[in-house]
């Protein structure tokens, strides 16, 4: 009993009862280095993507296109803050807290690209990933069903038994070769490089 009588005068002091429901913390700031949610900036986005291609977050980023303009949208649940986005972005359509101004005070970017690997193993040159990839078509619409073509300019086609990848610097991570190899024997690898402004030219 006496133990209860002195935890009750030990919280029921006026300056322990001031200290608990009138106790102050100071305000919120967020420090300079802090990175939000990606926003746009204004600029203009010309709809290449190379946010969606770096994004290490499935689902966080997604162009969009509007009637007459294309649209990044950023989903919260699934972005991470990494920044990325902003930084790769060559119109600076995003910002991140201060991502772009330290970017440009150190002259820095990123250079992106897909890589295709075809494993031979598995590969049984059907042709299926030639002909489906979009951008082949577009080249070459006389592109034959086996995935032949006298047209250099495909990204990749079957020549000598084999697929051969010509332009990889055309691949737009579409992965509609990898969905359509009955194999699994392409793969489309996402490709990032970290440059000086210099370097680009």
């Amino acid at each position: 009993m006496n133990s209860i009588i002195w935890y009750l005068r030990e919280f029921l002091r006026v300056e322990w009862l001031q200290k608990f429901f009138f106790a102050k913390t100071a305000p919120l700031v967020s420090p300079q280095y802090f990175k939000d949610y990606p926003t746009t900036t204004g600029n203009e986005c010309t709809g290449c993507c190379t946010c969606m291609m770096i994004c290490p977050a499935p689902g966080a980023i997604e162009v969009l296109r509007r009637r007459d303009h294309w649209d990044p949208v950023i989903h919260k649940g699934h972005c991470i803050r990494c920044g990325l986005c902003v930084e790769v972005c060559p119109e600076d359509v995003l910002q991140s807290g201060r991502v772009l101004d330290v970017q440009r005070r150190d002259g820095t970017s990123f250079r992106s690209w897909y890589h295709l690997a075809v494993d031979d193993a598995l590969c049984m040159r059907c042709g299926n990933c030639c002909v489906s990839c979009p951008v082949n078509r577009q080249e070459d619409p006389q592109l034959a069903s086996t995935g032949t073509s006298s047209n250099d300019e495909v990204i990749m086609k079957i020549e000598d038994g084999r697929v051969r990848v010509i332009h990889e610097e055309k691949c737009t991570g579409c992965k509609t070769c990898e969905t359509n190899c009955p194999n699994s024997a392409i793969r489309v690898a996402r490709m990032v490089q970290g440059v000086h402004t210099e370097e680009k030219a």
